[in-house]
């Protein structure tokens, strides 16, 4: 059996004909496969509270980044022990407020057309492992490769998370098609050489309105 790559064989809203392939998808969690936006923006606006910080500056910050980066950002005077304490504060809020944790528009329908082809693909997130299965455990998601912040040394924009990925499916990441949906995941993708598809509006190689405009991207059959 010859796995087939992906073939963009028509244009996706917004984007201009091309004729990429791809041999693997790599897709970032929050915001991408999860919406966890109700479930985010109140986790930081109570951490804000607790820390005293401004939440709204919080929130234009938080997006895409790892906790501790977020933390560093908006507390610059904490030392090392006390950012260390306050991501931890952070984090354990997250891993219980799965209240409003769903799957994205269109993420059921790509799961399974990646699975039906036997595409490689991995999940690729700021969120460390313990909030990451507990969000796709929420949005009932199944995944077949993670890559966690506490897999890597470095958090996105660095692209260590999307190259590690990669090396894990066993392909070339410049073969990859990454799918975020913020301005530091595509950054990241970029960095890594991968093509990025932009969701929510985000300036990428690739508009896509939701994940059902990725579907297409993802060949029907598998040949033999």
């Amino acid at each position: 059996m010859t796995l087939q790559p992906a073939v963009l064989d028509r244009p996706v809203p917004g984007t201009a004909e091309t004729a990429e392939t791809f041999a693997a998808v790599l897709l970032d969690m929050d915001g991408t496969l999860v919406d966890s936006d109700a479930a985010v923006e109140r986790s930081w606006r109570s951490w804000a509270r607790r820390w005293d910080a401004d939440p709204d500056a919080v929130l234009d910050v938080m997006t895409g980044h790892p906790a501790e980066s977020t933390v560093r950002r908006v507390r610059p005077d904490l030392d090392e022990a006390r950012v260390a304490e306050a991501t931890r504060d952070h984090l354990e809020h997250e891993y219980v407020d799965l209240a409003d944790v769903v799957a994205a528009p269109g993420a059921h329908e790509l799961i399974d057309r990646l699975e039906a082809t036997f595409m490689p693909w991995a999940v690729v997130t700021s969120a460390d492992t313990r909030l990451a299965r507990a969000r796709l455990d929420a949005a009932g998601l199944r995944f077949p490769v993670l890559v966690p912040r506490d897999l890597v040394t470095h958090g996105k924009p660095d692209p260590e998370g999307y190259l590690r990925a990669a090396d894990f499916l066993g392909v070339d990441i410049t073969e990859c098609l990454v799918v975020e949906d913020s301005a530091v995941g595509v950054e990241a993708g970029r960095a890594a050489g991968a093509t990025v598809a932009g969701l929510r509006g985000e300036p990428a190689d690739l508009a896509v309105a939701t994940l059902h405009d990725v579907v297409p991207l993802i060949p029907r059959e598998v040949t033999a």
